[in-house]
């Protein structure tokens, strides 16, 4: 890679979340971030223009799902490249244990900033940073769209928590990407009631207490499903099933 390649490649790291270079050398250039811990390396390539390769774990599993590659990521523009460190980079962000740092220094300051005791304020002031946050890493998770129907529109989207904040064990519990789905209003408000959940392999399961009209009106169609689910999801979401759902009116 000559002087103006590379110049290039830093400037879609700078613009799409990978601000640090770490090495720029004719062979590759190696970008990183203060906001994550993930590296990536810019090769050229040898069946497009740009490789991006990321370490091996759950990153590139996440960006496999994804991209549909398989730990080697092609560009054949420099528009190509830095949508794929976008991506990269939302989820480097999202996954744990990134947003239980976050909310432990936003919380502090939050609470240093006030001025009021500490004890008077701190359970709400946890909660409102541990929300904004976690809807933060779920945005960038999902791509900013609902994990069910792919709406985009960032107002109509909610942060649901499979296992909700108040029965959770820890922060890490709490924050975890994967203890929820960024979903349209509609289908949050069913998933925190229990009237929706998902099965093993993703698939929507309707609770009874829904009749066919409810459905209807609400565009509940018997097909709808995430649009994918990984292994880290499974323990919540079954937890979400036994605790939260409910298949039948509780009279019966």
């Amino acid at each position: 890679m000559n002087s103006l390649e590379r110049t290039l490649i830093e400037k879609a790291g700078y613009d799409n979340g990978w601000e640090v270079v770490v090495e720029s050398i004719p062979e590759h250039v190696i970008l990183s971030s203060a906001l994550h811990r993930a590296h990536a390396k810019v090769t050229k390539s040898t069946t497009s223009l740009w490789q991006l390769e990321l370490p091996t774990g759950q990153l590139s599993t996440e960006l496999n799902r994804v991209t549909g590659e398989d730990e080697s990521y092609q560009a054949s523009n420099d528009s190509e490249l830095g949508a794929l460190l976008n991506r990269a980079a939302k989820l480097a962000r999202s996954l744990p244990n990134l947003p239980e740092q976050r909310f432990t220094k936003a919380v502090a300051k939050a609470l240093s900033d006030t001025g009021i005791s500490k004890t008077e304020i701190e359970r709400l002031v946890r909660q409102r940073v541990g929300q904004d946050i976690f809807r933060g890493s779920l945005m960038d998770y999902w791509g900013g769209a609902c994990a069910v129907t792919g709406i985009k529109i960032p107002e109509l989207l909610r942060a649901s928590h499979a296992k909700p904040w108040k029965d959770c064990a820890s922060d890490a519990e709490r924050l975890n990407v994967y203890n929820g789905f960024l979903l349209s209003a509609n289908l949050d408000a069913l998933f925190d009631r229990g009237l929706i959940t998902f099965d093993s392999c993703g698939k929507m399961k309707l609770s009874t207490l829904l009749d066919d009209e409810d459905k209807a009106k609400l565009g509940l169609q018997s097909d709808l499903q995430l649009h994918w689910i990984a292994n880290e999801h499974q323990p919540f979401l079954t937890w979400h099933r036994e605790s939260v759902f409910k298949p039948l009116p509780e009279n019966l």
